[in-house]
């Protein structure tokens, strides 16, 4: 059952406050009475569970109704959040944006310094301003890789504010 989603076989999410109202449907019925054979079959609810959760799914007229009746189950909890997934893959993407920056530039720079260090007269020795660059440029390359932690957690807020506001953005609409 967990491995199932569940969710995504609706026309409009019941976990949203502004769904629970609308009527539930034949299918919407039947996908829940799914999750409850699943559950009866797993040995999560007994048969008697079975057929009196069965019986009020059958007769609900609404989603939210649906709700209460896989809410003990695998499946009725909320899903599980992916921020710390997402920030390490926003660390990782800029620690590869750091480096291929701080590679990137230094080889554009020392290629010019090399095409004008050669003229027609033979090697012209100048000062390997390149190394400025890389100065630059490494520093922040540096600074991605040992503040992994730092950067991490700040993603990591960030995101749990933008997932705050998507949630409040949802409750007043609903």
């Amino acid at each position: 059952m967990p491995g199932i989603e569940v969710w995504s076989q609706f026309d409009h999410d019941p976990r949203i406050a502004a769904n629970t109202t609308m009527r539930a449907s034949d299918r919407d019925r039947a996908v829940i009475e799914t999750v409850l054979a699943d559950a009866f079959a797993e040995g999560r609810i007994t048969r008697a569970e079975y057929d009196e959760r069965t019986d009020a799914a059958m007769a609900s007229r609404t989603l939210g109704e649906l709700m209460p009746l896989v809410d003990d189950l695998p499946v009725g909890r909320a899903q599980q959040s992916s921020i710390p997934e997402e920030a390490v893959r926003a660390y990782v993407q800029a620690r590869r944006s750091a480096i291929w920056g701080f590679l990137s530039a230094s080889l554009i720079c020392w290629v010019i310094w090399v095409a004008t260090s050669f003229g027609g007269d033979g090697f012209n020795a100048q000062f390997p301003w390149p190394l400025f660059v890389m100065l630059g440029t490494g520093l922040n390359a540096g600074r991605v890789a040992w503040q992994r932690d730092e950067i991490i957690e700040e993603e990591t807020r960030r995101l749990e504010k933008k997932e705050r506001k998507e949630l409040k953005r949802r409750d007043e609409l609903g």
